[in-house]
């Protein structure tokens, strides 16, 4: 892990300066503004982005993930955000994640606008679209991590456990099977055990992971250079913990 202060650290220690002195503009350096008090996260600079390295992305969504919990978010004027980002977008990380309304990242990570790609679907399966959404990501906009986020109690593992069969859907739940089969497990091995459940999907973001990494020559150069890094995680629908996975 990096040394240096990450850009979200940085930020709210300026913001706090800001509020003690009673600051009503813009405070540059921190990429964080303040109107009668109240602070604002400003849209993630390319200087910020670029000074980041890919374990202080990791760190800076750990943060954002721990103030989503505490109640302690950062205050997003969206709009500004917009207005900010809307001649470039400098993203700290690609997130591949689930189609399930309760698991938003940007929101689970206390994320404004731009800094963050974000590629949903049931299941947070992985396919060649998806990969080369991720190329683009890293390889042409300069993205540092990829997430690949899981979460508990997944209608798409359940499905995929009881071998559903409907339309589509069908075709989406076979990509999940492999993590089914791959996952050791002597107790009920149905989708109303909340602990099968959960390895299956953990597992299937193990297997989503693999897969970007052996499917895409780019992206894994990108790895092995240092440039990027890969992680896993579950996210925990009881508490908003967001758990890296080994």
């Amino acid at each position: 892990m990096s040394n240096k202060p990450d850009c979200c650290t940085s930020r709210r220690q300026a913001m706090k300066t800001a509020l003690a002195a009673g600051a009503a503009s813009l405070a540059a350096g921190a990429g964080l503004m303040s109107f009668s008090g109240v602070s604002f996260a400003a849209a993630l600079t390319q200087k910020e982005r670029d000074a980041m390295s890919p374990d202080d992305v990791i760190a800076m969504l750990k943060e954002g993930n721990e103030r989503f919990r505490s109640g302690k978010m950062e205050q997003h004027d969206y709009l500004a955000q917009k207005r900010a980002s809307a001649t470039g977008q400098y993203p700290a990380a690609a997130i591949l994640s689930c189609i399930d309304s309760r698991t938003p990242a940007e929101i689970l990570l206390d994320m404004g606008l731009g800094e963050s790609f974000n590629a949903r679907v049931a299941g947070n399966i992985c396919n060649d679209d998806i990969i080369g959404s991720l190329e683009f990501a890293c390889a042409a906009a300069g993205s540092k991590v990829i997430l690949v986020m899981g979460h508990t109690a997944c209608g798409a593992v359940k499905g995929a456990i009881d071998n559903v069969k409907l339309g589509k859907l069908t075709g989406l739940l076979d990509q999940i099977q492999p993590a089914v089969k791959a996952t050791d497990y002597e107790g009920d091995r149905s989708s109303k055990n909340e602990a099968f459940v959960d390895l299956v999907a953990a597992n299937n973001v193990r297997r989503s992971i693999k897969q970007i990494r052996t499917q895409s020559a780019v992206l894994s150069k990108l790895e092995k250079e240092g440039k990027i890094k890969m992680v896993g995680a579950m996210y925990h629908l009881s508490d908003g913990r967001l758990e890296i996975l080994a």
